[in-house]
């Protein structure tokens, strides 16, 4: 499957990049030449031959390749494919930026390059194509086992077919994957197919198993979205993985499944035109959540309450995610309330939510005490106090808020003369 997708992808680009080439040459675009010995003498005379420096070519004109409409999903389909450090320093890159997007660039490059090599003309040859998707394909893989997994991503809907977030993770639609079990493409009730996640994965020796790698990148993705959209997001109940492409089995993640109560909530519904924004979002958040410290912990309450099924334990999970960022001082100290104001009304609503927050504060008090009054929709008060939480951990990770928030919300609180509340 991943072949066919990468062979799709590179073939769609080096079709509009030969008509681009083409283009340039026929308007008088000269592709320099050099000389070098044909390896045959004549008398005791070496014989010359002319050369095309066609990477030359290519490489000027990378500015107008990388507008054609396929560059981009070719490349997403390389940063798909991974294990393109060995293709790169086959082909003499070793040199290349270690970002997972550069090396992916660089490598569609270095495939374009190897399809017109030589070549004056850029006429696109089938069987160049094919011998250079098959080159790439088996560097990239050297000595390495190929492990895929297939889950549903339970709360996610696309509307286009598929979007690719990069190393080895692909989203797409059930009904359109044709290799994938059923029970991962379609729910056991219902017409609407999953959305399936798809995370190939090259093990080379003394790399993560398989298994690990998924489950790791999997809770990524999780996080991602649940800071992206407040949906139930969860994996499905089940997952299968197969290796060298052989049978699929099922397998655990051991990954929370979803809350009782979240059943038939409504999704996150992506357009195409979406895609992109999600896509750069995922990739910010897998590279700048922490993994110790306060905004660590914080993260880790976060989603511990997204997936409780009891509303007030989900209130109490979201409020030590705050005071883990917010009021390190402990709850006596009062300034929650006003810290979170600060940070996320504008100078107009900040008495109003100052006194929400400090009034959800006094609702968490009463129902750990068991005094909250049977009619209060809990569900709804932990659902608004995880809005605000959302708000500052996606800005935090996306370096929108400084990340020593206490000090930060302080200094805002000094700079406006906003009124502090008076503890009881």
């Amino acid at each position: 499957m991943r072949n066919r997708q990468l062979h799709a992808a590179l073939a769609a680009f080096a079709e509009e990049a030969a008509w681009q080439l083409a283009a340039a040459a026929q308007d008088g675009a000269e592709v320099p030449f050099e000389i070098v010995e044909s390896g045959g003498h004549r008398r005791d005379t070496p014989l010359y031959c002319y050369r095309p420096l066609t990477a030359d070519f290519i490489r000027e004109r990378l500015g107008l390749l990388g507008r054609l409409p396929s560059y981009l999903p070719a490349v997403h389909a390389l940063s798909a494919a991974g294990g393109l450090d060995a293709y790169l320093a086959a082909h003499g890159e070793e040199r290349c930026a270690a970002g997972g997007r550069a090396r992916a660039e660089t490598a569609l490059r270095v495939f374009l390059t190897t399809v017109f090599a030589d070549s004056t003309d850029f006429q696109l040859l089938p069987e160049r194509l094919d011998r250079a998707v098959e080159d790439l394909v088996r560097r990239s893989g050297e000595g390495r086992t190929l492990t895929e997994v297939a889950v549903p991503i339970l709360g996610l809907r696309l509307l286009g077919e598929e979007l690719a977030l990069g190393d080895g993770l692909l989203l797409a639609r059930g009904d359109l994957l044709e290799d994938v079990p059923s029970d991962a493409a379609w729910p056991r009730s219902g017409d609407e197919p999953h959305t399936v996640a798809l995370l190939s994965w090259e093990a080379a020796p003394g790399d993560d198993a398989p298994l690990d790698h998924a489950r790791v990148r999997l809770r990524r993705l999780l996080v991602a979205l649940r800071l992206y959209d407040d949906a139930a997001f969860a994996c499905g109940a089940a997952a299968w993985a197969r290796t060298g492409g052989g049978a699929w089995h099922g397998v655990p993640l051991g990954l929370p499944g979803r809350p009782p109560a979240a059943v038939g909530t409504l999704p996150c519904t992506v357009t195409p035109d979406e895609e992109d924004e999600l896509r750069a979002f995922c990739s910010l958040v897998s590279r700048r959540t922490p993994r110790s410290g306060p905004l660590a912990w914080s993260l880790a309450r976060f989603e511990q309450g997204c997936l409780q099924a009891d509303p007030a334990h989900a209130l109490t999970d979201h409020l030590l995610a705050l005071r883990a960022l917010l009021e390190p001082e402990g709850p006596s100290a009062g300034r929650l309330a006003p810290r979170v104001a600060v940070l996320c009304a504008d100078a107009a609503g900040r008495t109003a939510l100052r006194d929400r927050i400090a009034a959800i504060v006094d609702l968490e008090r009463a129902a750990v005490a068991g005094t909250a009054p049977a009619a209060l929709d809990l569900g709804g008060v932990a659902a608004e106090l995880a809005e605000h939480l959302r708000a500052i951990l996606r800005d935090v990770l996306c370096g929108h808020l400084d990340p020593e928030l206490r000090e930060l919300a302080e200094r805002l609180l000094a700079q406006d003369g906003f009124e502090q509340p008076t503890v009881a």
